[in-house]
């Protein structure tokens, strides 16, 4: 007997009443109704209500013994459901199909978790049975999304003359920012190689080999801890163009999303995207990836209490700190409790507190109000032109700290006033990063990109002087608050590649040995270029309005970076480690197990 799928179950309507069609699928539901017995039966199409009445003796039978996630072949007439029996719910629910023969294909034991539902069910169970939770609708769903906006990046790409290639996932090790996963070699004992962390290094040799326009859905690795928009191996979107400025390279990105949003989830995104600069990111929304889809805009108050009497907020100032502050609309009517909850938002960050006053018709009212002249506080009113009902909230510390714990206590205000509008979006591109900036563990300089960002030609002079003054031509895209994705224009001359290496402290010999292939390549006719790479997992999550990328990709690692399913990571036998050369020692001691 074939078992060429003739009908997908979700694909009847009314007008094939009359029709016999061959069904494939899993049970989805049953239901015995004493005289008729009904399945939902799924695939991946949908669903398609089938009975059995008791006049098909044979099939009614067989129908008696049907269990949930049997798999079934049935075939059968298309009938329309009685009047006033419709489903309005399913694409399908004009019809049913009355089945004439039924045949178990494969039997099921009973599932851990609910699959016709999308119930509440513990990740890590998900997890275990992940072939299982991917049946569930709204997995399905989320896949088939990914499945188009993946298709929609490659069809636009095309038109605009790209070119799909692979680079190696195996690489040499390279600074990228994160800890390298290790591929031992056998041929070459104590040798490894490393998953590229991205193909940044190829794309630019692609560049140099000619190719114009490149582009790869790329699988990435980075050992680096995890949280919910984060996964050890996961997929980008990567191109690189030559003979490029920022403005051509913000322009194709800005169509390619805008392509993705019409074509796939049926809705517009205005273009050219808005941009704004680093400084003015932090200054207005205290963070590098702002969300625009509200206000609630950072006001300097540093100016208006440069001479208060106030000491916390004085001692701040004398010692070349600042005040900032955030006008909250309506907040006056927050509770004590909230207004002490977006404090410790602030602490969390580094904050010593959050000042605070509510305007009301009488003035201000504030635990401090009292320290502060009526001229101060008519200041505090022209300056962030807060009005009767509203709440100003401040914070006085270093720059540094004030930016990001406001930032963090705007978006938590947000959320708590509803200020988010429904399906809002709001794109924003982000440029001019600074070149370089402190690691907070060791102090040293340290690429706020990657050491082969582009200087900003009117900075070269600072380069070596004034390093962390130095603007770089690099870019972020940002959605609703979340970094999509970030490029660059790429350094392409080597001297210019050996200064940036030497800022961050790689001597010429180590530049040389580490990165060599790519200053030899430049020697060859380097032509300008620049690029991005845009999470592809982040990109659907939103889409999806998820708050996880676990729930967008079909076998993901927990936060632990394991595979609940399979095991992995898991023990190697010692015979490959022998063939290795490798043998493995506890982290406490130095004697082989």
């Amino acid at each position: 007997m074939s078992l060429t799928r003739r009908s997908p179950c979700g694909s009847l309507r009314a007008a094939q009443v009359g029709e016999t069609v061959d069904l494939y699928g899993w049970v989805h539901r049953r239901r015995d109704h004493g005289g008729l017995i009904f399945i939902d039966l799924r695939d991946r199409s949908g669903l398609v209500q089938v009975t059995f009445a008791p006049a098909n003796a044979e099939p009614y039978a067989a129908a008696g013994s049907l269990r949930l996630e049997y798999v079934l072949r049935v075939t059968g007439v298309v009938r329309r459901r009685p009047s006033g029996a419709e489903n309005r719910d399913l694409l399908t629910g004009e019809i049913e199909v009355e089945a004439a023969s039924v045949e178990i294909l494969s039997r099921a034991k009973t599932p851990p978790f609910a699959i016709n539902e999308d119930s509440q069910v513990d990740e890590q169970l998900r997890l275990r049975y992940r072939y299982l939770d991917l049946r569930r609708p709204s997995m399905a769903r989320h896949l088939h999304l990914r499945h188009r906006m993946v298709k929609a990046v490659r069809d636009f790409l095309d038109r605009e003359g790209f070119t799909e290639i692979e680079t190696p996932v195996m690489i040499r090790s390279t600074p990228e920012g994160a800890r390298d996963y290790l591929v031992p070699s056998r041929l070459r004992a104590g040798y490894f190689y490393a998953l590229a962390q991205s193909p940044q290094l190829y794309k630019q040799l692609l560049m140099v080999a000619g190719l114009d326009r490149y582009f790869q859905i790329a699988r990435c690795y980075r050992d680096e801890d995890l949280r919910a928009d984060r996964q050890p191996e996961f997929t980008q979107l990567d191109l690189e163009m030559s003979f490029v400025s920022e403005d051509d390279v913000l322009d194709v990105i800005g169509r390619c999303f805008a392509h993705v949003w019409e074509n796939v989830l049926e809705s517009r995104i205005q273009v050219p995207i808005r941009r704004i600069t680093h400084a003015e990111a932090i200054a207005k929304y205290g963070l590098d990836k702002p969300d625009l889809r509200y206000g609630l805009e950072i006001t300097d108050l540093t100016e208006i209490f440069s001479k208060t009497g106030f000491k916390i907020f004085r001692q701040v100032i004398d010692q070349g700190g600042c005040v900032r502050g955030i006008r909250v609309p309506g907040g006056a009517g927050i509770a004590g409790k909230e207004i002490d909850a977006l404090t410790e938002v602030a602490r969390a960050e580094g904050a010593k507190g959050l000042a605070w006053w509510q305007r009301t018709g009488d003035g201000w009212q504030s635990p401090i109000a009292k320290f502060f002249t009526p001229v101060e506080h008519d200041a505090l009113q022209a300056g962030t032109g807060a009005q009767a009902g509203d709440l100003v909230v401040a914070v006085a510390d270093r720059p540094d700290i004030a930016a990001p714990a406001l930032g963090q206590v705007r978006r938590d205000a947000a959320r708590r006033l509803g200020l988010i509008a429904a399906g809002a979006t709001e794109f924003v591109w982000v440029t001019d990063f600074p070149l370089f900036e402190r690691s907070k563990e060791t102090g040293d300089l340290t690429p706020a990109h990657h050491p082969f960002t582009s200087p900003n030609p009117e900075d070269l002079a600072l380069l070596e002087k004034e390093p962390l003054r130095v603007r770089a031509r690099a870019y972020d895209l940002v959605l609703n608050g979340t970094e999509l994705g970030s490029g660059s224009i790429r350094i392409h001359d080597a001297a210019m590649q050996q200064r940036v290496f030497q800022g961050i402290g790689l001597t010429p010999d180590e530049a040389q040995r580490r990165f060599g292939f790519l200053l030899e390549a430049f020697e060859y006719g380097a032509p300008p270029h620049g690029g991005f790479a845009f999470g592809v997992d982040r990109v659907v999550m939103l889409a999806a309005a998820q708050e996880s990328i676990r729930e967008v990709i079909a076998f993901p690692k927990n936060q632990q970076a394991e595979e609940p399913m399979t095991g992995a990571p898991a023990p190697i036998d010692p015979s490959q480690l022998r063939e290795l050369g490798l043998e493995i020692r506890r982290r406490t001691e130095t004697r082989p197990l």
